[in-house]
């Protein structure tokens, strides 16, 4: 068994000495000695304490200083603090900033050991609950795809073995529900795999460009054709094309991407020659394709062509079970992401969390909680923190002390930030990104919703 490791901070040498003497022993630990606030962090950034025992009056950086850089990257790192009796109110406000316990100096040898082996009871709890999260975190992640209901895992299934095929491959499921991540997973498991993969969501290209990228063009083609232009599906060669949101293109524009999976070759525009072209194709909507057949707006026949191995991914009011796990995974991707240490969801949000509808499914969770780690100030996430509660009524003013403590124009603006962050959000979150349909769907014209995602730093990319 590893010993556990105590880091002791203390300006006074014989201090260090004789707990380093009595500790070691009785704790059954290894101690480390630092004289400085400074030094202690930098033994702090070399590996992982068990506890760490700080005084706070040393001089240049005290053990309050010591304590809130240790907590900020570290804050479920256990922190001891001694103090002389002079320094209670000190103590205590040590202990509203993170600290665990505090000790006064001087102290009875037995007494201080009991504090000490309770610290380290809890540092043991924590780290053991962080090795079951990883634990369960890395075992129901499937290639960034995240579920340990029974649903997803026949979705796991299906990805494994289609992966072995060189089929085309039809995703159909709601809008954020992981198509993309998906399709992505399908080539990474692919013989495939050394291969370019290539992704077009097709409802942002306008139609007559979409046939030019797709295919490519000859110097000359049309107007604006001043150089040979290689398409997509050259560049996808001995790999995988990934047509996102097919259900969108044009009729014409399917009756020559149905020559292509027939024939396996391409005309780029302007050619009067074929190029061959090895590809596979992998496509996704969120549409209803054998509706849109019937209205005579989607071939017949290129469905077929395209559904030869279905996978229907489920919408997340259908695997409730699965939303802890993949707010888990979502902050601890993201927290990383934005520098920020590794924050948890309250109980209550966790709750409000799990009974939502998720019309936006995975990309909607994961707007909010990005939301709750760059507007919490606290380790722990709160519903006011993502504007959750309001979203059930949109007028109601949070109860949010330093909310209230504000001047009013900055309230207001700090209530707009959060309503904005959660109204349009949840917008783009439903249409996969797409600024105009967000518009139509609330009402205003595309200009004015611009306007506002700028004045608001609301980036569409992030929900496509």
């Amino acid at each position: 068994m590893t010993a556990r490791a105590i880091l002791i901070v203390d300006d006074e040498p014989d201090m260090l000495v004789l707990l380093k003497r009595s500790l070691e022993p009785d704790l059954k630990c290894r101690v480390t000695l630092a004289s400085s606030g400074t030094e202690a962090l930098q033994y702090v950034s070399q590996g992982y304490f068990d506890l760490i025992l700080a005084d706070i009056k040393m001089p240049g950086m005290d053990g309050l200083a010591l304590l809130e850089m240790v907590k900020r990257d570290y804050p479920e790192q256990t922190v001891v603090m001694m103090t002389g009796h002079g320094s209670i109110e000190t103590a205590v406000e040590a202990m509203k900033h993170g600290a665990y316990d505090f000790i006064t100096k001087p102290f009875d040898h037995d007494a201080l050991v009991l504090r000490l082996e309770k610290a380290l009871e809890r540092s043991s709890l924590i780290r053991e609950n962080l090795r079951l999260k990883k634990e369960t975190r890395t075992s129901h992640v499937f290639q960034d795809l995240v579920g340990k209901s029974a649903v997803m895992q026949r979705v796991f299934e299906t990805i494994r073995m289609v992966a072995n095929t060189e089929f085309t491959v039809l995703i159909t499921g709601e809008s954020g529900t992981g198509k993309d991540l998906t399709a992505r997973a399908i080539h990474a498991l692919s013989a495939r795999s050394e291969g370019p993969y290539v992704p077009v969501n097709c409802p942002t290209v306008p139609e007559h460009i979409l046939e030019s990228e797709l295919f490519g063009y000859k110097k000359g083609a049309f107007t604006h054709a001043t150089q040979n232009k290689i398409g997509l599906f050259q560049e996808a060669d001995k790999g995988t094309l990934f047509l996102d949101e097919i259900g969108d293109v044009s009729p014409a524009i399917q009756t020559k991407l149905l020559r292509v999976i027939q024939e396996k070759e391409i005309k780029p525009l302007g050619d009067n020659r074929t190029i061959s072209v090895d590809v596979r194709i992998i496509s996704s909507t969120n549409q209803n394709l054998r509706e849109k057949i019937r209205e005579g707006t989607f071939r017949e026949d290129f469905f077929y062509r395209l559904n030869v191995l279905p996978i229907t991914l489920p919408p997340l009011r259908e695997r409730r079970e699965d939303i802890p796990l993949i707010a888990d995974h979502i902050l601890a991707k993201h927290c990383g992401k934005l520098s920020k240490p590794l924050k948890t969801l309250s109980p209550k949000l966790m709750e409000l969390l799990v009974e939502r509808p998720w019309e936006g499914n995975v990309r909607e969770l994961e707007n909010l909680i990005i939301q709750g780690i760059l507007f919490s100030s606290g380790e722990e996430i709160q519903p006011r923190d993502i504007g959750i509660e309001r979203l059930s009524g949109m007028g109601d003013c949070p109860e949010d002390e330093t909310f209230l403590d504000l001047p009013y124009r900055d309230a207001k603006e700090r209530h707009l930030q959060r309503f904005n962050n959660a109204y349009i959000g949840r917008l783009l979150a439903k249409t996969g990104g797409n600024v105009t349909q967000a518009a139509r769907k609330c009402g205003l014209e595309r200009q004015s919703l611009q306007q506002i995602m700028r004045r608001y730093r609301i980036s569409a990319d992030r929900f496509r």
